[in-house]
């Protein structure tokens, strides 16, 4: 069996994501303790309690990766010989997966994790930014409709053939969404006022490089296949460069994933919260299984495939 292990990234979130896991493993309970000692206030109150902070941009990056390697490191107690061929994460979710890669330490992860929200949040003003998800056409022809559109609104997600995320300037993606429905073409507005992975985070990037800079990364013991080329990476450096280069490129999620499946990549298991990765993994290629691990329950499904 070709193992992959993904990662889902903002969007996922929702209060008492991870509970059950803090609740009945040791090992979750102190990632949970460890993130919270990192940023030096109560990131487990946020989840289980504030859905409005959990919302926040700078609490919700950092909430989603606790949760993810909370249960991320409770699998791998339960089935130590699980091996992956590669390792992936959307967006914020390619922080788990280094973390599944030996790559990072936590604590260094989460307070990067939480400084890249911060300069993501601060690189546009307050409701000047914006983002919407196209669906039913390919990315193609959602590169044609921004090209119609003035103002700076660009292809971002390339999440499965029929889904494509367009962020930019908050009146030109407002345009671009009157635009596709003029077309018939089916455009929703997404509650986030940072555009992600555009040309207006370059300066986000820049800032962010130099946290990066300050951080020791190891090389990946899997091959960690990242969002901005789509290609399996293992040396420590080319693995920063990319992370700096991701936040202001597009997310290459569908050639991720065909990359992974043309490597033999047959199984894909989904670790965080909700199931996004899975419905986009199971758009994107056939004849593939997808399991997402999110509750207790899912780690008892995973006998069924190891």
């Amino acid at each position: 069996m070709g193992l992959a292990l993904v990662f889902p990234g903002q969007g996922s979130q929702y209060a008492e994501m991870g509970r059950d896991f803090y609740e009945n493993y040791p090992t979750a309970k102190e990632i949970f303790e460890r993130a919270n000692e990192a940023l030096n206030f109560d990131l487990t109150k946020v989840i289980f309690e504030d859905s409005n902070e959990l919302n926040r941009t700078v609490n919700t990056q950092p909430a989603i990766l606790t949760v993810s390697y909370a249960i991320y490191s409770v699998l791998k107690e339960q089935y130590p010989d699980l091996e992956a061929k590669f390792v992936a994460g959307h967006s914020l979710g390619e922080y788990s997966a280094l973390l599944a890669a030996d790559v990072l330490e936590f604590e260094d992860a989460v307070r990067l994790v939480r400084k890249r929200a911060e300069y993501m949040q601060n690189a546009v003003p307050e409701g000047k930014g914006g983002m919407a998800a196209v669906i039913g056409i390919p990315p193609e022809e959602v590169k044609k409709l921004c090209e119609e559109v003035d103002g700076i609104v660009e292809p971002v997600n390339f999440n499965s053939p029929i889904q494509t995320v367009v962020a930019g300037e908050a009146d030109a993606v407002k345009k671009l969404v009157r635009l596709a429905k003029s077309k018939k073409i089916k455009a929703i507005p997404l509650k986030v006022s940072v555009p992600s992975h555009s040309s207006l985070m370059k300066e986000a990037a820049e800032r962010f490089k130099e946290e990066l800079q300050q951080v020791s990364f190891k090389n990946a013991r899997t091959p960690v296949v990242q969002n901005y080329d789509a290609k399996p990476h293992t040396e420590a450096e080319e693995i920063k460069e990319n992370l700096y280069l991701q936040l202001f490129n597009p997310v290459r999620w569908v050639e991720s994933v065909k990359f992974m499946t043309s490597e033999g990549v047959d199984t894909f298991i989904e670790i965080g919260p909700k199931n996004v990765l899975s419905k986009l993994i199971s758009q994107t290629v056939e004849d593939v299984k997808t399991l997402n691990v999110e509750k207790l329950e899912d780690l008892e499904k995973l006998k069924e495939i190891w």
